[in-house]
């Protein structure tokens, strides 16, 4: 294995940057070639059919079947012009990954040959095995039924010769079993519930958008130094490895010159972003060694999410043509940052004003801090589920280490806008407001254009922060799907602006008129909110006893951490925006528990392994070499002399029979802690005990495998250390 290792060094080492093949077109004119967007619709559909779908679209409404039918034909010759020969449902099952079942186009044509063909049933409905995929006991194995049915407002596009079409997935029996059918329901529910509070402002908003504009994180490592470490390949991590010597503590990697071979993969990636319509702007090094950045253009979040999980899939593809692996995991590493991806969220009208945007008039500026106050309503009352929803055992990994948000939600808003809120509580409403007939509305907030835009500042240590016309929810895991934190950020949303609108309502039934209903409700959603707002340093000691007294949610074992979504609040909140049922709710959650215990599952098993099939034989070899050195001294010098010279050869012993002593018991000891895991039926209560009792045993483990590493001859250790992880490229 030693040999192995020096050979995949030396392999990495020698590699060059692969030219990219650049399009002699500039990326306006191949930008979205492979995607069915609405310059393709045009060309290849009727007009009738083509206003018919825009209608659908931009309106939510249904599609008749004769229309299906004449866009599945036209979606078909333009798939067929472009090489495609197949075509698949492409959805999100609960693996936080993609699934897709590919079939021709070939239908028999009753001669004995075939013909291509493609219907519109086959466009709007196909009929996958639902047992096979995680349903949290919806659906029994023998009960495979279930559907896959088109999302009209995602374009499909062509990967790889196959037309994918964007589809929710749903049992037999109408539970959803995806990520998209509540992201789409949220979606719904905080476009009416903000579009009824944005015509308090503007009677002319019909709808209300979210928007979201992710930042994703990735490690690349060489593919001859990957396949040489059995952890990477299983798990995505490595499970054990002593930290370099210099790693990232000279801060030189960040925003510092891409290397050739990282350069050319970047280029690549993007080019094949921009064929498939993803708005890929922004790469940089992060802050890590081997550690880098994509970030796109803002999308609805409907259509982000999905551009998202394509990079995902994209970005490995296009990593392997590099003779690189990317690494997705949150915490690929140990005693670097891990990888996250910042999830940059905002609503939007349909009239083009930004909700989360200061206005130029004090009328704009009540519109954006009643959206603002209810958003820290929002995440305060729900900050339990908010942190559920991107609990992960990876990300459990990233979260509360000093280079990622802590596992406690709090909000961010920067001195000026927390000035504005602190007023806004503490004066009476006839001190904010002054009406007249010539003057309007009067807000004393009339700073506000001038000093949030330019100086909003930025706390990196917050998990979710405003940044000036969003808020970035910063806690999101790097391998996540993006749809898991926007489901419940847009329903909890969703829930406090439809009961904001109710209140003022009330009040303006009661007499008072809207503004001073608007501004009354807006002081009490503030002062109720208050225990959510903090600017000071989320890594410290100090902020968890604080959040602790706010009677925040600072709950740290990730198995507890979704029981927030099966709190009565939670179950009420999706419930009353019609985005989980309490069925679908206790389903998904039996889902992430038993992903928990799966993953730590893997990783345990291959840690085992490595320990005693791997670490172990080699530090006995090393005692060996280290034991005839000692017989050979004593054997050549005098008692008293030998017996000095040979001390350190067998201090060393000594400590090397200590680690593998602990290894090996800490290991049978992990064993017999997975098998009483195993044998608990509750997939919560196996979650925790895993949690409790085998993950202490590996982190044992790797704590004295790395000091052997320490130890061990460098010639004979046998998997690439860290620094040729992380430096060769």
């Amino acid at each position: 294995m030693s040999k192995l290792r020096f050979k995949v060094v030396e392999e990495a080492f020698d590699r060059k940057a692969i030219p990219v093949e650049i399009p002699a077109e500039r990326p306006e004119q191949y930008y979205g070639k492979y995607v069915f967007n609405r310059q393709k619709m045009f060309e290849y559909l009727p007009k009738t059919t083509y206003d018919a779908l825009v209608e659908a679209i931009d309106n939510k409404k249904p599609l008749s079947r004769e229309v299906a039918d004449s866009v599945a034909a036209g979606m078909k010759q333009w798939a067929i012009d472009n090489g495609a020969r197949h075509y698949t449902h492409w959805f999100h099952p609960l693996t936080d990954g993609t699934a897709e079942k590919h079939d021709a186009f070939v239908e028999h044509d009753g001669k004995g040959g075939v013909v291509e063909q493609f219907t519109g049933k086959l466009l709007v409905q196909q009929e996958p095995d639902a047992s096979s995929f995680p349903n949290g006991g919806i659906r029994n194995t023998f009960e495979a039924r279930g559907y896959s049915a088109w999302d009209i407002s995602s374009p499909a596009f062509i990967l790889d010769k196959t037309l994918c079409i964007p589809t929710i997935f749903i049992s037999y029996t109408g539970e959803s079993l995806d990520y998209k059918t509540p992201l789409l329901r949220a979606l719904n529910s905080v476009d009416k519930a903000a579009t009824g509070v944005a015509q308090y402002f503007d009677p002319n908003v019909k709808h209300v958008n979210s928007y979201l504009g992710w930042e994703q994180e990735y490690f690349l490592v060489d593919e001859a130094l990957y396949s040489a470490r059995p952890d990477l390949v299983m798990t995505g991590r490595t499970l054990m490895g002593h930290e370099s010597a210099k790693n990232q503590q000279l801060e030189d990697h960040y925003f510092g010159a891409i290397p050739s071979r990282v350069e050319a993969f970047m280029l690549d990636l993007e080019i094949e972003c921009h064929r498939l319509g993803i708005p890929a702007k922004t790469r940089h090094n992060e802050v890590a060694p081997n550690q880098f950045e994509l970030a796109p253009i803002f999308e609805e979040t409907n259509l982000a999410n999905d551009h998202n999980l394509l990079l995902m899939s994209l970005i490995a593809e296009v990593a392997r043509r590099h003779n690189f692996r990317v690494l997705l995991h949150e915490k690929p590493f140990s005693g670097i940052n891990g990888s996250g991806k910042h999830n940059n969220w905002s609503l939007g009208t349909d009239t083009g004003v930004l909700l989360f945007a200061p206005g130029k008039t004090p009328e704009a500026n009540l519109q954006f801090i009643t959206f603002i106050a209810n958003v820290m309503a929002a995440v305060y009352r729900h900050n339990g589920v908010l942190k559920a929803s991107i609990a992960s055992a990876t990300n459990g990994h990233r979260l509360g280490a000093n280079e990622a948000p802590p596992a406690i939600i709090s909000i961010f808003m920067g001195t000026q806008l927390s000035e504005i809120l602190d007023k806004l509580e503490k004066d009476d409403v006839d001190e904010i407001i002054n009406l007249s007939a010539k003057k309007g509305l009067k807000l004393n907030v009339d700073q506000i254009p001038e000093i949030i835009i330019d100086n909003t500042d930025r706390n990196r240590t917050s998990p979710f922060a405003f940044t000036g016309n969003r808020f970035e929810f910063r806690a999101v895991g790097s391998s996540a799907n993006c749809a898991s934190a926007m489901i419940a950020l847009n329903a909890a949303v969703a829930e406090q602006l439809m009961e904001f609108k109710a209140n003022v309502d009330a009040r303006i039934a009661n007499g008072q008129d809207k503004n001073h209903a608007i501004l009354s409700e807006i002081k009490e959603i503030i002062k109720y909110s208050k225990p959510i707002h903090f600017d000071g340093n989320g890594y410290s000691d100090e902020w968890k006893e604080e959040a602790a007294r706010r009677g925040l949610d600072c709950e740290t074992s990730v198995p507890k951490i979704f029981d927030a979504y099966l709190s009565k609040s939670s179950i009420d909140m999706f419930k009353s925006t019609g985005v989980f049922t309490e069925v679908e709710l206790e389903a998904r959650n039996e889902v992430k528990w038993e992903m928990y215990t799966k993953k730590i599952q893997i990783e345990a098993r291959v840690l085992g392994d490595l320990a005693v099939n791997h670490v172990i034989p080699v530090a006995i070899r090393y005692q060996s070499v280290l034991t005839d050195n000692v017989f050979k001294l004593k054997t050549l010098f005098p008692n008293e002399k030998g017996d000095k010279l040979a001390q350190l050869d067998l201090d060393t012993i000594e400590r090397m029979s200590a680690h593998m002593a602990t290894i090996m018991e800490e290991t049978k000891k992990m064993v017999n802690a997975r098998k009483a895991a195993n044998r608990i039926e509750n997939e919560r209560e196996k979650a925790i005990a895993y949690h409790d009792t085998v993950v202490p045993c590996m982190d044992v483990i790797r704590y004295h495998i790395d000091k052997l590493e320490l130890m061990v001859d460098d010639e004979m250790w046998p998997l690439p250390k860290y620094r040729e992880l992380l430096f060769i490229r």
